[in-house]
């Protein structure tokens, strides 16, 4: 059983459609995170940088998963923008062994945080602080500083250090993902059935 099929399950949502967008510069994990989520059956024994982007469909008893694995090449980043209204919650990715371009992390991150169809919408951000099995890399408190993600007051969001080829720090990022869409979608029904 993949992760995402455990997530679906905690989710207790009956055949909803989520739209996941998995964010990230070029290099930083992000289809091995993905790969990691797919069921084992599905899991693919070789990564390859995505070109563009990438659709992947997962189905569970219980949710219908698209992720969206956006290439973090600069010239595809503007495509990010075209996913942001659809999206149920977001991965954003960040290899926390590259301090050089930690400064474009965080105008990418700025530039996402402040799209109109982003700004003001209570998505769920879930960030990977990756490589963490990489000798220089940050620590998720260090990176989480670097990216000043405390000033994140409209959304909820989270920090995980994870090593995606191993899998390591996803299932804490998936379950407090898990927690908060569920959070979420409880309080739009209890706001639904008062209304009335």
């Amino acid at each position: 059983m993949g992760l995402l099929d455990k997530l679906s399950g905690w989710l207790g949502l009956r055949k909803k459609e989520v739209n996941v967008l998995c964010l990230g510069l070029d290099n930083s994990g992000k289809t091995t995170i993905i790969n990691q989520l797919k069921p084992a059956n599905t899991q693919a024994q070789e990564i390859v940088p995505t070109i563009g982007f990438s659709i992947e469909k997962f189905k569970s008893s219980s949710l219908s998963f698209t992720v969206f694995d956006m290439s973090g090449q600069s010239r595809y980043r503007s495509l990010w923008e075209h996913y942001y209204k659809e999206s149920h919650a977001i991965i954003f990715v960040i290899d926390s062994s590259d301090k050089l371009r930690m400064v474009v992390t965080k105008e990418e991150l700025d530039t996402f945080l402040n799209h109109e169809d982003i700004r003001g919408k209570r998505i769920p951000v879930l960030f990977f602080a990756n490589k963490m099995d990489l000798q220089d890399a940050m620590s998720s408190v260090k990176v989480s500083q670097m990216l000043c993600l405390e000033n994140i007051k409209d959304k909820p969001w989270h920090i995980c250090a994870s090593n995606a080829v191993r899998g390591e720090g996803l299932q804490e990022g998936l379950d407090w993902l898990q927690g908060t869409m569920s959070a979420q979608h409880t309080r739009r029904i209890t706001t639904t059935k008062t209304a009335f």
